[in-house]
C-alpha cells in the first residue's frame, strides 16, 4: 500500500478524475483526508500493543544456559523487533493524524465488494487442524504433503496429481531442510527409519 496525504485540488480536497464523483470515502471515516481514519488508527494501536508485548516479553525473558557463551544473547532480536514495532506505530500514527491514508496499489487485482469465500477459509483451517492431529502418527512428510495438497485444493487448484507431486517434494524437502539446515528433527511418524 502507498500512503498519500489528503491534498489535491482547490481547498485541499483531492481532485476527481473527469466523469467521476470523486474519491470514495474510506470505511470508518477519514476518507476526505482531513479526519483521521479510525481503521488505520486501530492498526496503529494494534502495532503498538504488539510491540509492547514483544518488548516486555523479551526484557523479562529468564536467563538461558547459552546466554553465557553467546555475545549478543537471546534478547537482542526480540528487543529490536519490539522497539521497531513501537517506532513504526508512532510514525504511522503521526502520518494518519496529519491526514495520510493508505491507498490500494494500482496493480492490485482485488474486488473490494467481493464477499469472503468462507468455504475456502474453513477448508484451509480444517487441513491445518488435520495436520496438527496427524503429524505425530503419520509424520511430517505425509501430514505436510496432505496439508500442502489440501490447501492448494481449497484455494481452487484442480490438478490433483501435479499438486500431490509438488506437495510431496515440499514436505520431504522441508523435512531435510529442518534436519540438516537447522538441526531440528520433525516427526518422522510411519516413515521412521526410511527418511
Amino acid at each position: 500500500m502507498t500512503r498519500t496525504a489528503g491534498t489535491g485540488g482547490a481547498g485541499g480536497a483531492p481532485e476527481a478524475a473527469p466523469g467521476t464523483a470523486g474519491p470514495p470515502s474510506a470505511p470508518g471515516g477519514g476518507g476526505d483526508g482531513r479526519t483521521p481514519n479510525r481503521a488505520e488508527l486501530l492498526l496503529c494501536a494494534l502495532l503498538a500493543l504488539l510491540g509492547a508485548v514483544v518488548l516486555f516479553d523479551a526484557l523479562t525473558m529468564p536467563g538461558l544456559p547459552a546466554a553465557g557463551t553467546d555475545p549478543i544473547g537471546p534478547r537482542a532480536v526480540p528487543v529490536a523487533v519490539g522497539a521497531g514495532l513501537l517506532v513504526l506505530a508512532a510514525v504511522l500514527t503521526a502520518d494518519v493524524l496529519r491526514g495520510g491514508r493508505g491507498e490500494a496499489e494500482g496493480g492490485e487485482d482485488v474486488d473490494p465488494d467481493a464477499k469472503p469465500d468462507w468455504r475456502a477459509v474453513l477448508l484451509v483451517v480444517g487441513f491445518f487442524l488435520a495436520n496438527a492431529v496427524l503429524i505425530e502418527p503419520l509424520g511430517w512428510a505425509i501430514s505436510g504433503a496432505l496439508l500442502f495438497w489440501g490447501t492448494a485444493w481449497a484455494l481452487g487448484s484442480r490438478r490433483p496429481l501435479r499438486d500431490a507431486a509438488v506437495s510431496a517434494v515440499l514436505s520431504v524437502g522441508s523435512f531435510y531442510a529442518f534436519a540438516y539446515g537447522l538441526g531440528v528433527i520433525l516427526p518422522p511418524g510411519v516413515l521412521k527409519g526410511i527418511l
